[in-house]
């Protein structure tokens, strides 16, 4: 079977470049949404943990319950909420606040400007009175920058409305409240970092997706994608390889086949730009289900060591390049 690895060094190195953001490794929170981006949830929690970060970050209360072993808190960002000692709960509107059950640990959304979720500005006291008098838990205030990752004024103005937000809760008396809106992309663009976490996400797993004009910072993908080889025969010059026979031998050459594809979450892409590995090796034909095939005798390949070389590639994005990797394809940690 196809394998990952994933580097430890290279991850903990990331997470000293975000610390050095943020002045304190303890105001990380490490999001590990859908299987840590693809990098193995438990695996990540764990290193992480290991690492020194306190705090965690997760889709629903199922990846929860995997990681909060790890962690003094964790944010969930969707599903039904519960009382927890440890788990606080996304408020992505003013309706949810009504079926949550006194106690419970809540991190209120404020929408500053995306409009994908959270209260509006206009609703900020309606939802502090609401959890004022249901007796509900307020762990933390958030909102989530549109556009922070692109030049334009955009991030400014919502960083300005969430200071609004700052005060505003802050005036109304909450205390130990904490205030967090950076992700990836706002905390490797910020030189003035005023929030009490950060939730790091692409950039912990090694991606600086931030475009020309802004200042780099140096990451290290932690995420190395490998195949195992299957067959190998002897393809004579214009014998056709695949469905579709869409590539045509030029010569006599060794190809062999190698067990990675679209099954297991490899992009198949189209015939007209073929891919190629770190090492040079140029995909042979079309991408099947469970099956790609290289002019290589190699007993295996490594496929992609940088998912943002790839995702150039394919048109997309690091992030869908590892998320969408099967969580059957085993992850072998590296020092």
């Amino acid at each position: 079977m196809a394998y990952i690895t994933i580097s430890r060094q290279n991850f903990y190195h990331n997470l000293n470049q975000i610390t050095l953001k943020t002045g304190s490794k303890e105001k990380i929170a490490i999001v590990l949404k859908d299987n840590a981006y693809g990098h193995g949830l438990k695996l990540i929690a764990t290193l992480a943990s290991e690492y020194g970060i306190k705090h965690a970050v997760v889709r629903d209360y199922t990846e929860a319950k995997e990681v909060k072993e790890f962690f003094e808190s964790v944010v969930v960002l969707a599903g039904e909420s519960r009382v927890d000692e440890v788990c606080s709960f996304a408020i992505n509107s003013i309706e949810q606040l009504s079926g949550i059950e006194k106690g419970c640990r809540i991190e209120l959304k404020v929408d500053t400007g995306m409009h994908r979720n959270g209260v509006a500005l206009s609703e900020l006291d309606e939802a502090l009175d609401i959890i004022t008098e249901k007796g509900l838990n307020l762990v933390g205030v958030m909102t989530h920058f549109k556009s922070a990752d692109e030049l334009g004024s955009d991030y400014f103005w919502q960083k300005k409305y969430f200071g609004l937000v700052k005060q505003s809760v802050k005036a109304r008396g909450f205390e130990s409240v904490r205030f967090h809106s950076h992700n990836s992309a706002a905390i490797l663009r910020t030189r003035s970092f005023d929030d009490d976490m950060v939730r790091v996400g692409i950039a912990a797993y090694g991606y600086d997706e931030l475009p020309e004009g802004f200042d780099r910072t140096d990451l290290k993908p932690v995420l190395r994608l490998y195949a195992k080889k299957v067959a190998t025969r002897v393809l004579k010059a214009g014998q056709r390889v695949g469905y579709g026979g869409s590539y045509t031998a030029p010569r006599d050459m060794v190809v062999s086949t190698y067990n990675i594809g679209y099954g297991d979450g490899w992009l198949r892409a189209s015939d007209k730009a073929a891919y190629r590995t770190s090492e040079g090796l140029e995909v042979l034909g079309r991408v099947s289900m469970d099956l790609i095939s290289f002019e290589s005798e190699k007993e295996s390949l490594c496929i992609m060591d940088d998912a943002q070389k790839a995702a150039q590639h394919f048109g997309t994005i690091s992030y869908e390049i590892t998320t969408a990797l099967s969580s059957d394809i085993p992850r072998e940690l590296i020092e």
